[in-house]
């Protein structure tokens, strides 16, 4: 038995539930549960901390509907279809938020579907998850060009600050306000460096908060890491800044009362000798 889904739109989930056997088949019923949660889940570093409020990081349930497919009946053989139409109605003052995947905050829509059978014959189930676009942003969308060029943080594991290398880099991000359809572009130029460069790297990072009144967990975990250069790059030559980013694993920007998620790209240069050079730039992320 396959759940199938043709398109979500005008907030009407339609598909078509596919029975497939090679005899015929008694049932008590087919139905369909349609269901969104948001389930928080407190790092490891938080427990034993945030006792207090355990209980707020319980499942939140966004949206929960069921309907019967079929009364009880029977089933001929072969490939039977069953079409179905899922209005995408929230519970109260509840807002559908974007389907979202990640380490300590997760947004899933999913559909089951439940075949009954007899006492003797065990009953059918399949879930399969369907994905849900946030509304677009109305109203104006401002660009941010952000200028970079003296480090933010260096980290030798080596040497003193004083003795470390002296360079030079540059660069700047077309906007920090950023279409999540769109790639995060920009530029880098390594002005002067003493020491070699062994690599320069772009790490995005999700920054998700949970908690409530008593008090929040904020966690940063990476979320891909892709490489710009390899080596030592070439003195005054611009490197070009492109990621595109990840589906289901970022979102718009999100902030509630429970939790929040956040994004910040990383500009990450590895000089010889293990010396770190990095710049980190908090990103916006909206759909237009």
């Amino acid at each position: 038995m396959d759940c199938w889904l043709s398109f979500l739109s005008q907030e009407i989930l339609s598909g078509v539930v596919v029975i497939s056997s090679k005899d015929s088949i008694q049932h008590q019923g087919v139905s369909l549960t349609m269901e969104g949660t948001v389930n928080l889940q407190l790092s490891a570093k938080s427990v034993g901390v945030f006792e207090a409020f355990y209980n707020s990081v319980k499942p939140i349930q966004i949206i929960s509907s069921t309907i019967e497919m079929v009364k009880p009946g029977k089933f001929p053989s072969g490939k039977t279809e069953v079409p179905f139409e899922f209005p995408l109605h929230v519970k109260g003052n509840k807002v559908l938020y974007e389907t979202y995947h990640g380490v300590f905050v997760n947004i899933q829509y999913t559909l089951r579907c439940d075949m009954k059978r007899s006492l003797l014959a065990k009953d059918l189930t399949k879930t399969c998850e369907f994905i849900v676009h946030s509304a677009k942003l109305q109203g104006g969308w401002s660009l941010h060009s952000v200028d970079f060029g003296v480090p933010v943080v260096v980290v030798s594991h080596t040497q003193e600050r004083a003795s470390l290398p002296k360079f030079l880099i540059r660069g700047h991000l077309n906007s920090t306000n950023c279409v999540i359809t769109q790639p995060l572009t920009g530029e880098l130029v390594v002005e002067s460096s003493e020491a070699a460069v062994r690599s320069i790297e772009l790490q995005l990072v999700r920054v998700e908060t949970c908690g409530c009144a008593e008090g929040y967990a904020r966690d940063a975990t990476e979320i891909q890491n892709i490489q710009i250069a390899d080596g030592d790059v070439c003195r005054s030559l611009s490197v070009p800044i492109y990621m595109v980013f990840p589906r289901l694993f970022t979102c718009p920007t999100l902030e509630t009362t429970n939790f929040k998620v956040e994004f910040e790209v990383n500009i990450v240069v590895l000089l010889q000798a293990d010396h770190l050079i990095t710049e980190n730039f908090p990103l916006k992320l909206c759909r237009i």
